[in-house]
């Protein structure tokens, strides 16, 4: 009898250690995705996706958002962060930092623009000139750097007001604080069925592809394979799908947008427009 208590105590005491030590190996990470919305709405749209990404992969993703996108970008390149969503690290001097694409939302191409209200009275840019103007924040790629060139490049000086995202952008101009505001075509489209509102396009880019999962060069690879997988498994799992169809549905983007593969090479429009955006936009 005494020998089977024993038995059973190290049976348990077997099982506990696996279990401690499964626990101990799980890999921690801090994901920082590009403030697109408020701070409520992006942990809101991100926080179910990186749940489903760790049972999936055992793999634990801390989300971690600044209070305006040019803070979460300092996270990121302080190194406080292994994964990131984000097109703000495709200028020649980031890319030497070695962060690698693994994946994308499966959305159709994304344009900067400049918007103002369909009701307003300014129906050309040049009607801007002298003006304030909202952008979400000097880092933001679509709704800043490139809409700001755009009008640099036509001798038209407005006065950037940097909201912190491109929700309070958009607040700020149908408040009337401001005239126009950068826009990212799929955030316009989105805000429109959220919100209810509607925009005049003064001016639209040429297509870029959305924003870019990635890793950083000091995570290894079996553990960014591990992660990307997750991402991927969501369009293919009823589970995963249900998740993209309520996130999706809260900030307004008009399909269940899955993630899907992609490289460094997908993002070459991005490199084509530092090669003649002025260097104060680097």
């Amino acid at each position: 009898m005494k020998r089977k208590f024993l038995k059973t105590l190290l049976a348990w005491a077997i099982v506990g250690a696996t279990g401690a030590a499964a626990q101990a190996q799980t890999a921690t990470y801090t994901f920082s995705p590009v403030n697109q919305h408020d701070i409520n709405l992006t942990a809101a749209y991100w926080n179910p996706i990186i749940n489903y990404v760790y049972e999936k992969s055992g793999i634990k993703l801390n989300l971690k958002i600044g209070r305006t996108s040019a803070d979460t970008t300092s996270y990121v390149l302080a190194k406080e962060v292994e994964f990131v969503f984000t097109n703000h690290l495709f200028s020649p001097e980031r890319e030497q930092l070695g962060w690698k694409v693994f994946g994308r939302r499966q959305t159709p191409p994304v344009h900067g623009e400049i918007v103002v209200p369909e009701d307003s009275p300014i129906k050309d840019l040049a009607q801007l000139k002298g003006q304030d103007v909202a952008f979400a924040g000097p880092e933001a790629f679509l709704v800043y750097k490139v809409p700001y060139a755009h009008l640099l490049s036509k001798g038209i000086d407005v006065k950037p007001v940097f909201a912190g995202n491109q929700t309070a952008a958009f607040a700020q101009l149908f408040s009337g604080k401001v005239p126009a505001s950068g826009g990212n075509s799929q955030l316009v489209e989105a805000y429109e069925r959220r919100e209810g509102k509607k925009f005049r396009v003064l001016w639209k880019s040429e297509p870029f592809l959305d924003l870019a999962l990635m890793a950083s060069a000091k995570v290894p690879e079996k553990d960014v394979k591990a992660v990307a997988n997750a991402f991927f498994e969501m369009g293919k799992d009823p589970k995963g799908k249900e998740i993209l169809h309520e996130v999706s549905k809260t900030i307004g983007l008009g399909q269940d947008a899955v993630f899907i593969p992609a490289s460094n090479a997908d993002y070459a429009a991005y490199r084509r427009f530092y090669q003649t955006a002025p260097s104060i936009l680097h």
